[in-house]
């Protein structure tokens, strides 16, 4: 959450000339709600069907660059289909997490002390975004150009 995963996407997009795709705008265009208005009123697990179904969607129809919603590595299937593909991990700290979102009632998993769910969120999905990776770029400190440029810098070197 607020590591920068769509403005870079679309930076990388731009970058490599192909298009971009988010399975969390996916969803709100195919809902006509916002993720926190499907959280509040369908719960947390109606959210997570509808993200599995797009994030199949999008790998089997998208072939640019694709931003998944944080918690879409939570379902075996979703890690399972990006066996193979090439996955950025950008990282973030709490702090630049604060910084930059405020940590704010907009992120529903986040609405009651959000510093403290940050942390444990990422203690519970960091090893899920690894062993997805093929690349972990940092983000903290950087601007999304500079976060851009470390993604191709990676791509060139491996897989």
């Amino acid at each position: 959450m607020g590591v920068g995963k769509s403005t870079v996407g679309r930076l990388l997009a731009q970058r490599l000339g192909v298009g971009y795709r988010d399975t969390d705008d996916d969803i709100v265009a195919a809902r006509g709600r916002t993720i926190a208005e499907i959280f509040l009123d369908e719960g947390e697990a109606a959210f997570r069907a509808l993200e599995r179904r797009a994030v199949r969607a999008a790998l089997a129809g998208h072939a640019g660059v694709l931003a998944l919603g944080g918690g879409a590595v939570l379902d075996a299937g979703t890690r399972a289909l990006l066996a193979g593909q090439r996955v950025v991990y950008l990282s973030m700290g709490v702090e630049e997490a604060v910084r930059r979102t405020g940590l704010n009632a907009a992120r529903p998993l986040l609405a009651v002390n959000p510093r403290k769910q940050w942390r444990e969120l990422m203690e519970a999905r960091r090893h899920l975004y690894e062993e997805v990776a093929t690349t972990v770029v940092a983000t903290d400190g950087r601007t999304p150009e500079e976060v851009t440029q470390a993604v191709l810098d990676a791509a060139e070197d491996g897989p």
